[in-house]
C-alpha cells in the first residue's frame, strides 16, 4: 500500500483482500487524516473497510462509522452452572425466540426508557415512528444471542446487536447530506465538526450510541429472565461489559472512527465474537496507541453472503455445529463458520492488544 502517514497493520496483510486495501489507502490519503490501524478481521466493506481505524482532525465521516451506529456487543456472567443449561438447551432455545424479535420484527408495544437522550429534531423524528418498540429486539445478519461456558463451567449471555432501523436512518441522513447530492453513496464525505451538520451528527451519534447500549440491556434482561425460571440463577450485573464497535470519538484532539473496531483502552473490557461455533473472547484491552487504543470486532468474513449461500453446504455447516443449539438452514448458512476467517488466528495477531480472560463457548446461539 501507497501510504505516506503513520499506520499500522496488526494483521498478515497477503490475507487481507485487495479491495479491502485499495480502500485502506484511499482513506489514509485523505487531507484530513493524520493515522490508521488495520485490524486482524478487516475485509472489504462501505467506504472503509470493516476492521480499520482511522483517526482525523477536525471532521468526522459518517460513512466511516457505517449505517448500524452503536453495534456492538454485551456480556453478562452468571451464577449458573454449565450443566442446568444444558439439561433444558432445547426449551431456553424455543423460549428465548418467543421472548425477542428477531429479523425485522420488533415488539407490538413500547418499551420503556426513563430519560431518552438528547437528539436533533431530525433524529427525533425518525425515533418517533417506532423506536420503543424496537428496543429489545435483535435485528438480523450477524446479530447474535449466545448463551455458553467459561473455563470454570460458568454461564456468560453474550449480545450482539446494534441501534436497528432507527441508527440505519440517522446514518442513511447523514451520509445524504455529507455527499451534497441528496444520495448515500460510497466515498470520503464528512463534516468539519464544527459546522452545524457536524455537531448534529455527533449529537445524533451519541443518541444512537445510548440507544444500542439500551437495546443490548433489555435484550440481556429477557434471556436472564428465561435463564431464571428455566435454570433457577440471575446475572451479575455489577460485571456487564458493553463495547461497540461501529463509532466515532474524540481522543487527543483527534476523531478516532473505528468500523468494526472494538475500543480497547487500556484495563478497558471487551468482547470479540468469533463464529456460531466457536463462541467467544472476554478480553482486556492493553491500550496500545498504534492500534489506536482499538482491537478486531471479531473475527472477520471470508465469504460475502451471497457467495457463502452458494458455495457452502447445509451437511458441513450441521456437522460443524454439533452440541450447539441452533437455527441450521438455508437461512442461516450464510452465517456458517467456513463463511469467516479462524478467530483463533485472529487472535493471534493481536497479542499486543489485548489480553484474553475467558473464551466462553456457545451453548444456544439465537440470530434472526
Amino acid at each position: 500500500m501507497n501510504i505516506e502517514k503513520e499506520h499500522h497493520i496488526f494483521a498478515d496483510i497477503d490475507l487481507i483482500e485487495k479491495e479491502a486495501q485499495n480502500q485502506f489507502e484511499s482513506a489514509m490519503n485523505q487531507d484530513f487524516v493524520v493515522k490508521g490501524a488495520i485490524m486482524p478481521d478487516c475485509h472489504a466493506g462501505y467506504s472503509l473497510p470493516i476492521g480499520a481505524v482511522v483517526a482525523t482532525r477536525d471532521y468526522i465521516l459518517p460513512a466511516w462509522v457505517g449505517y448500524d451506529i452503536g453495534c456492538g456487543m454485551c456480556a453478562l456472567p452468571t451464577n449458573i452452572e454449565k450443566g442446568f443449561v444444558e439439561e433444558r438447551k432445547d426449551e431456553l432455545f424455543k423460549s428465548i425466540y418467543r421472548s425477542i424479535p428477531v429479523g425485522f420484527n420488533h415488539n407490538k408495544e413500547n418499551s420503556a426508557w426513563g430519560e431518552i437522550p438528547e437528539m436533533t429534531d431530525t433524529a427525533r423524528t425518525i425515533f418517533d415512528r417506532n423506536g420503543l418498540m424496537q428496543l429489545a429486539s435483535l435485528g438480523g445478519g450477524n446479530h447474535f444471542i449466545e448463551i455458553g461456558y467459561d473455563e470454570d463451567g460458568k454461564i456468560w449471555i453474550i449480545i450482539h446487536s446494534g441501534s436497528r432501523g432507527i441508527g440505519h436512518a440517522v446514518a442513511s441522513h447523514y451520509m445524504r447530506l455529507a455527499s451534497g447530492d441528496g444520495k448515500a453513496r460510497e466515498g470520503h464525505f464528512g463534516f468539519d465538526v464544527n459546522s452545524q451538520s457536524g455537531k448534529d451528527y455527533i449529537l445524533d451519534l451519541n443518541f444512537c450510541l445510548e440507544f444500542a447500549l439500551e437495546n443490548r440491556k433489555k435484550i440481556i434482561a429477557r434471556v436472564e429472565r428465561e435463564l431464571s425460571f428455566y435454570c433457577n440463577g440471575e446475572g451479575d450485573w455489577s460485571r456487564l461489559i458493553n463495547r461497540n464497535h461501529n463509532h466515532a470519538e474524540l481522543k487527543d484532539g483527534l476523531w478516532i472512527h473505528r468500523k468494526g473496531a472494538t475500543h480497547a483502552e487500556n484495563g478497558m473490557m471487551g468482547v470479540i465474537p468469533g463464529n456460531m461455533r466457536d463462541g467467544s473472547f472476554i478480553v482486556r484491552g492493553k491500550g496500545n496507541p498504534d492500534s489506536l487504543f482499538s482491537s478486531s470486532h471479531g473475527a472477520g468474513r471470508v465469504l460475502g453472503r451471497k457467495q457463502a449461500q452458494r458455495e457452502l453446504n447445509i451437511e458441513d455447516f450441521e456437522k460443524a455445529m454439533i452440541g450447539v443449539t441452533a437455527k441450521i438452514d438455508k437461512e442461516t448458512l450464510d452465517e456458517s463458520p467456513f463463511a469467516y476467517k479462524n478467530i483463533f488466528e485472529v487472535m493471534s495477531f493481536q497479542k499486543e492488544l489485548v489480553e484474553t480472560l475467558h473464551h466462553v463457548r456457545p451453548m444456544i446461539n439465537i440470530k434472526g
